[in-house]
């Protein structure tokens, strides 16, 4: 199957891993699935008396479904036509629920979670669009002015109307997350309430592991870690979802100044150089959100993130950070 995000590979995207695939032995009344999508790879575990091929059917059609709708890699996706310029686009529900959730986060971070900073994704090299190979401040300047949530809206009819017509929409930030969500819906429909679902280290886990009795246990990646792989934290989820980001992975080196562009880019600045920031994990009651959420605590103040999520009852974040040659974990209140 054609993915959405297939600029992502596979080592960029995994900063969350379920530890219970460390594990050989699957009960036989749990199934899995695993498999290829949006550029990454997925890893599906369930209880349920639907067939395992009338799932991945229907887990097939929904990513299907969201590639068409959603992915800046597909020409002929309703996204990558906006994004030319198209004004008869009727999206989905699918477009909808994700630009309804930009919006909300957009509002609660002051501006820096924006999926209009596309224009800059692509100038950085970190997308599907044209790169530029030596961002001058002039033209970075001139982008800026194609960026912002205001700039853009979603008719009652469904219709994307922008001020301009070179503003760029890009949701490979919280794609993953919202497919988990939906994975995870419909596996509720196909009478699964024990299920994990992780898509490029993005998860949603509801009711118990069928080999413990007991909550999902999943780890955090450590990423400091040398050639071992290894973790900064295990954990337990239960009717809950966690997304991460991180930019130690999927970077830019100025071959010129030796500078390092990193692909979360701070949409009030546009500057994508290396903060102390090196990973967030954010926990809430869907994927969508938290995915969201850890895409805008890696580009704006540490203090101000941390302040947020502890205002905000329903989400817990955990950050690394970069201290010299070591890093230092802080964690929510809540966590």
């Amino acid at each position: 199957m054609q993915s959405i995000l297939t600029g992502y590979r596979l080592w960029n995207s995994l900063i969350i891993y379920w530890v219970i695939f460390s594990c050989n032995y699957i009960p036989s009344k749990a199934k899995q699935l695993q498999g290829f999508a949006l550029g990454t790879t997925y890893n599906i575990q369930y209880v349920a008396n639907t067939s395992v091929d009338e799932v991945q059917t229907g887990i097939d059609s929904i990513l299907n479904v969201i590639n068409k709708s959603l992915s800046t890699y597909l020409p002929q996706s309703d996204i990558s036509k906006i994004n030319r310029g198209d004004t008869t686009v009727v999206v989905d529900h699918h477009f909808r629920a994700v630009f309804e959730k930009a919006t909300e986060v957009w509002k609660a971070t002051g501006g820096y979670f924006d999926p209009t900073v596309g224009v800059l994704v692509n100038a950085y090299g970190f997308g599907p669009g044209k790169s530029i190979s030596d961002l001058n401040p002039e033209e970075k300047d001139s982008l800026l002015l194609l960026i912002g949530w205001k700039k853009i809206q979603l008719s009652q009819d469904n219709n994307i109307k922008k001020e301009s017509p070179h503003i760029y929409l890009d949701f490979n930030a919280i794609a993953k997350g919202y497919t988990v969500d939906i994975v995870g819906d419909f596996l509720l429909k196909s009478g699964s309430f024990d299920f994990m679902v992780e898509i490029g280290g993005e998860i949603v886990a509801r009711g118990n592991n069928p080999k413990t009795g007991q909550a999902w246990k999943i780890g955090i990646d450590n990423p400091l870690q040398g050639g071992q792989r290894n973790f900064l934290q295990t954990l337990t989820l239960q009717d809950q979802a966690i997304a991460s980001s991180g930019n130690y992975r999927k970077y830019r080196i100025d071959t010129i100044t030796g500078e390092r562009f990193v692909h979360s880019i701070n949409p009030l600045n546009g500057s994508a150089l290396k903060t102390n920031i090196l990973s967030t994990s954010v926990k809430a009651p869907d994927c969508l959100t938290a995915d969201a959420w850890a895409t805008a605590l890696m580009v704006m103040p540490f203090e101000k993130g941390k302040a947020l999520i502890e205002n905000d009852p329903q989400l817990e974040a955990i950050w690394s950070l970069a201290r010299e040659e070591d890093l230092q974990l802080i964690k929510s209140r809540n966590w």
